[in-house]
């Protein structure tokens, strides 16, 4: 009887105790909670009465249609490529010349010695002279197998397809400036959450160190939370250089300095966007793209060129004309002006230039241009089958990210509870930090998996919409 009177004794006792440490971790907790509570209130209106001050001298943050239109203005490898454009347009405009005739003036003087041929009276003379003579020449092409007016084509269409292809140049740029924007996003989310992560690791800390100072914490739990704390600092560290780096990537595309970037406006994590097949997405970019057009417009430029490698087979009529004079001292009587009056001479000709045999260079320059033409249709199969992969790859990556979306929001929900039920076992110590820092981790990877998810289907998004010729920025 008395034995069982102690174990119901030692029970009650268990109890007690239980309960008593309970009550009393409550009860720190509870005003832990209070003190972090009002010292986040007043941190809060420290804050924001900083921020009324300093509000007014910070510059707005970027948004990113403000960014692709600075980047179309100011990025070097877009203006350089716009040169292509101009001398298109100057191409095509010296084709049009090309039809007009040309005109050139000569005008010569020389001193003799000797023996020469006086140039006045076409007879040789033995003693000093001085002499000189003028023309003035005019030539036009009458006929030479339609070349010109098949160069002017050519040249038009040259200038269309290079127009067409600086658009598309514009819409590249477009992209990686969407992609650089969401880049520098993301490394400022992650690096976010890797400081909040590491504020939970520095609070167990600060609780272990009070605790090992008390000798009531194992030590091994005490270092690995230690240095679990010291790994935070450095994932803080890594994200800051891959967020710098991401920052000087965005600034270069807008030809500025990474300290003139400033902040970038947060964009909106939406979950609705343009839902359409891999092949209805395909055909969209092959109507609302640039990149196809351009390559039917190098098309025909190609055949044009071919009829002007074969305008060379016919014979070129050209008309020319011209006037001339000539003046010697030795020669008639009469000063330099009165010799150049009177000795003016007028021609009119008519020049039929007929191809015989040129060594197979017509011939051969035809192979080229048929060469050159074949290459181009090429161009554009291959310019088609890429365009069919990468849609297709658009349609998918967006599904997949969005169902990604889905099962992380559900790992990150299971992964918090499990945090929070290892956070309070090891804070009543009946766990150990493995378990805990296990816990710690996996809750804190799917947080960073999430933001990177999201981000991720947001790129995924402007690609299709891209591709859908819906991207109105």
């Amino acid at each position: 009887m008395a034995w069982r009177w102690s174990v119901w004794k030692q029970k009650v006792d268990m109890k007690r105790i239980y309960i008593y440490s309970t009550l009393c971790f409550l009860l720190a907790y509870a005003k832990v909670d209070a003190q972090q509570s009002e010292q986040g209130i007043e941190e809060k209106a420290v804050f924001n009465k900083e921020s009324t001050v300093n509000s007014e001298n910070q510059r707005p943050k970027r948004s990113l249609t403000e960014c692709i239109q600075l980047a179309i203005k100011a990025n070097p490898t877009l203006l350089q490529n716009e040169l292509a454009v101009k001398r298109a347009e100057v191409n095509l405009s010296q084709a049009k010349a090309n039809r007009l005739p040309d005109l050139n003036g000569r005008l010569g003087h020389s001193l003799t010695s000797g023996r020469s041929v006086d140039n006045s009276t076409n007879q040789y003379i033995t003693r000093n002279n001085s002499s000189g003579n003028f023309s003035l020449d005019a030539s036009v092409p009458v006929f030479n197998g339609f070349r010109i007016l098949n160069d002017i084509r050519m040249r038009a269409d040259a200038k269309t397809a290079g127009k067409l292809e600086f658009d598309s140049q514009v819409n590249a740029l477009k992209l990686d400036v969407i992609t650089a924007y969401i880049q520098v996003l993301t490394a400022q989310d992650v690096l976010k959450q890797s400081e909040l992560q590491t504020e939970v690791t520095r609070e167990q800390v600060r609780r272990a160190e009070a605790m090992q100072r008390e000798g009531a914490i194992n030590p091994g739990d005490y270092y690995d939370l230690k240095g679990q704390l010291a790994n935070d600092i450095n994932s803080i560290e890594n994200n800051k250089q891959i967020l710098y780096m991401n920052r000087v990537k965005m600034a270069g595309f807008l030809n500025i300095d990474e300290a003139q970037l400033g902040d970038l406006q947060a964009l909106e994590l939406t979950t609705d966007a343009q839902k359409v097949d891999a092949t209805t997405l395909y055909k969209l970019a092959t109507e609302n793209l640039p990149d196809i057009p351009a390559l039917d417009w190098k098309i025909k430029a190609a055949e044009k060129n071919i009829k002007i490698a074969q305008s060379s087979y016919w014979p070129s009529l050209s008309l020319s004309g011209g006037l001339n004079s000539n003046y010697s001292k030795n020669g008639m009587e009469g000063d330099y002006w009165y010799q150049m009056k009177n000795n003016v001479g007028k021609y009119v000709s008519l020049n039929l230039s007929i191809p015989v045999f040129n060594r197979f260079k017509v011939r051969n320059d035809v192979k080229l241009a048929k060469l050159d033409l074949e290459s181009t249709k090429f161009q554009r199969e291959i310019a088609l089958n890429n365009l069919r992969a990468e849609t297709s790859n658009a349609v998918f990556n967006l599904k997949n990210a969005s169902n990604n979306i889905v099962q992380l929001h559900e790992q990150n929900t299971n992964f918090a509870e499990s945090f929070r039920i290892a956070k309070v076992v090891f804070e009543l110590g009946n766990s150990n930090s493995v378990i805990f820092l296990t816990a710690k981790t996996k809750y804190d990877n799917s947080q960073i998996q999430l933001v990177v998810k999201q981000y991720e289907w947001l790129l995924q998004k402007y690609i299709n919409d891209y591709y859908a010729g819906s991207l109105n920025l």
